[in-house]
């Protein structure tokens, strides 16, 4: 089969992305970025796989020094001060780069010495110069990779130490001089190299390769393919693709606005031309984008600080996000199928479409590779080794392929983008370790979270209110990584400490702390696909609040009840998934007015009164909790399936039945 002129518009978009990326490097910088990427790579490699190549078997410190000297060297030169995008790498670019592998070199090479004579208490002078030094570069990397806010946040806390025994209570902590505390962030196991660190060294690296690999050798291409196969022929078919792709898409790239940007390019157009609004367009690839960096197996790199937080397996991680991030994009199903039924808007022209079959025979080596990482990573637990398996089979299979086989410009464009990413990972992880040690340093941890306990009245529900408020708050100037960090050493432990589900506190945090990406006031992620299109972009992002609103309410259904994220017995998870997705099929089709096998609830006061009462029946039957109108939990399901019956009946009597047919364009 020919390439369609989605795949085409899909190549396209690519090489655009590719195009805009060869903006920001020199030669000499590419070539420093793709020998400094594979330097790093080979020494995970060695490392994680335990070669010891040369015969000699590397402390973890020692390998934490090398990459964060390694890629804060690149971030210098792929981000610029100014933030603009230059071929020009200017002179002090180049020095900061220098010193910063300086710098790291030095850290690594004396931390045996540094362990055994107790450094981050007591550091030599040397040491605590060095240790300023690196310092201000993590603040300056931090600043070109995370944002000012981002910058602002860090600098405050880590001088935070210095003053915290003049600070009125509960904020008081332990002061200690500058020359002390600094040492303590760069030294210390429990600050800038603690857990954030020791995440990107063990797992974060090896997934964002394989993502990208992915990508490069024609994943993205392929389940995009497939999502046009497997529903773009169904009412709705340009929204249904647009949701499974930038789902898929977005769990391979971790970050929402760079899926935006890529897949939107593809859907927006693809969208407007079926007869979705502009803004509607957009809402649909915001959400849609939002979700894959929830989904799994790779859900970006805040899953996988995690996993060492918790200090848990990652699989289980993964696991225990499959359910919610379902109930997320079944909802946006939902409203997408009820708004084109409302509006009589058909699928995808068979013409523009390829084959299921077609796509498999061509594709279907991604499935074995993605069948393959999730075996290595849940049946074996190789989970630090799994994604470089992965990609050596991936490399192999794209030898064989006519299609997307690599050249050698290829590759770089693949390495230097890996390169990149990894840089703005290590750059922001370093600066957020500090805010981490100065918690640690100043012993404020649990005197903070007693506090937020006795202000919300020992009301758990009050809590999880204002936690989810400040991660939305938080989330809004800073990346989700940033943000899930600095929660989880302030927010956490008082949620924890109310009694609820460890696990469930920390998917809480995550997924508020995404919820900005499609909420105003900032909404980067629908003024993105706004701007793709040609929409207003503050009525983009209400309208991605709207189709979005599984997400605001799915963690508050699986941290009150864990069994949503398979934490309770299997029949108590049975019966808390079959609820939860009847609950969000009902919210959602109240939002949209239309109610799949039952028919549209029209226009008017009557059609108000009647999604009103459906979405507040689909609360009440997936709701995780009891004591309303003192009815336990599950007579509040059951009154929600009573409640129900009211605008299902109504709606029924108002019209014609719906249908999930196949409505083509031929």
């Amino acid at each position: 089969m020919s390439d369609g002129p989605a795949q085409n518009r899909s190549t396209r978009a690519l090489e655009e992305d590719l195009a805009n990326e060869r903006l920001s490097f020199s030669r000499l910088g590419r070539w420093y970025i793709a020998l400094a990427t594979v330097a790093a790579i080979a020494l995970s490699i060695n490392q994680l796989f335990n070669l010891r190549i040369g015969g000699y078997a590397m402390l973890e410190g020692m390998y934490l020094y090398i990459l964060a000297g390694i890629f804060l060297s690149v971030t210098f030169l792929g981000f610029r001060i100014t933030g603009r995008r230059s071929t020009d790498i200017p002179w002090y670019d180049w020095v900061l780069s220098g010193l910063t592998l300086a710098v790291g070199a030095y850290f690594a090479l004396t931390r045996g010495e540094s362990l055994d004579n107790g450094w981050e208490y007591a550091a030599p002078e040397t040491a605590k110069w060095w240790s300023i030094l690196f310092y201000l570069l993590i603040l300056e990397g931090t600043r070109r990779a995370g944002g000012v806010v981002l910058f602002a946040v860090v600098l405050v806390f880590s001088i935070y130490p210095t003053f915290a025994g003049r600070v009125p209570e509960p904020l008081s902590g332990f002061t200690q001089p500058f020359t002390d505390v600094i040492p303590f962030f760069m030294l210390s196991s429990e600050a800038s190299f603690g857990i954030p660190m020791q995440a990107f060294g063990t797992l974060v690296i090896g997934f964002i390769l394989f993502g990208s690999v992915l990508q490069y050798t024609g994943g993205g291409r392929f389940f995009n393919d497939l999502a046009m196969a497997l529903v773009g022929q169904y009412r709705g078919g340009a929204g249904k693709v647009s949701i499974f792709a930038s789902g898929f898409m977005g769990s391979m790239s971790g970050s929402v606005i760079s899926n935006v940007l890529t897949t939107g390019a593809v859907s927006i157009p693809t969208m407007k031309r079926s007869g979705f609004s502009a803004r509607f367009a957009a809402a649909t690839e915001a959400c849609a984008s939002t979700g894959g960096v929830l989904m799994p197996p790779i859900m970006g790199a805040t899953a996988f600080v995690m996993a060492s937080w918790l200090s848990l397996p990652y699989s289980q991680i993964m696991l225990a996000a499959a359910i919610p991030s379902a109930l997320y994009y079944f909802g946006l199903f939902v409203q997408i199928d009820a708004y084109s039924a409302r509006r009589g808007l058909t699928g995808l022209r068979r013409a523009d479409l390829p084959g299921v079959r077609a796509t498999l025979r061509e594709g279907w080596l991604y499935i074995i590779v993605f069948a393959l990482l999730i075996v290595l990573m849940t049946a074996y637990r190789w989970e630090t080794t799994a994604p470089f398996y992965a990609v050596a089979l991936l490399l192999v299979f794209n030898q064989f392929s006519k299609r997307d086989r690599f050249t050698r410009a290829g590759f770089a464009d693949m390495i230097i983008s890996v390169g990149r990413t990894l840089s703005e990972i290590v750059s922001i992880l370093l600066g957020i370790g500090m805010i981490v040690g100065a918690f640690q340093a100043t012993g404020l941890t649990g005197p903070l979270a007693n506090e937020l306990v006795h202000v919300a009245g020992n009301s758990t529900g009050m809590l999880l209110i204002m936690g989810a408020l400040t991660a939305f708050i938080f989330g809004m100037g800073m990346t989700v990584t940033a943000c899930y960090i600095f929660l989880a050493v302030v927010l956490a432990p008082a949620l924890v400490q109310a009694g609820l589900n460890e696990l469930a506190v920390h998917l809480f945090i995550l997924y508020w702390g995404m919820v900005s990406f499609i909420t105003p006031p900032v909404a980067l992620g629908a003024f993105s696909a706004a701007t793709l299109a040609g929409a207003n972009p503050m009525s983009s992002a209400w309208q991605a609040t709207r189709l979005g609103v599984v997400i605001y309410v799915i963690p508050f259904f699986f941290v009150l009840n864990p069994a949503l994220i398979g934490q309770a017995p299997v029949p108590d998870v049975l019966v808390a998934v079959v609820c939860a997705f009847v609950g969000v099929w009902f919210l959602a089709a109240g939002m949209q007015g239309y109610l799949a096998f039952v028919g549209s609830m029209g226009d008017g006061a009557l059609s108000l009164f009647m999604r009103g009462t459906l979405a507040i029946s689909g609360l009440m039957i997936a709701a995780p909790f009891g004591g309303l109108l003192g009815l336990d939990r599950t007579e509040v399901s059951l009154a929600g399936f009573v409640l129900a019956a009211v605008p299902i009946v109504l709606a029924w009597h108002q019209g014609k039945p719906g249908r999930l047919n196949r409505t083509v364009k031929d």
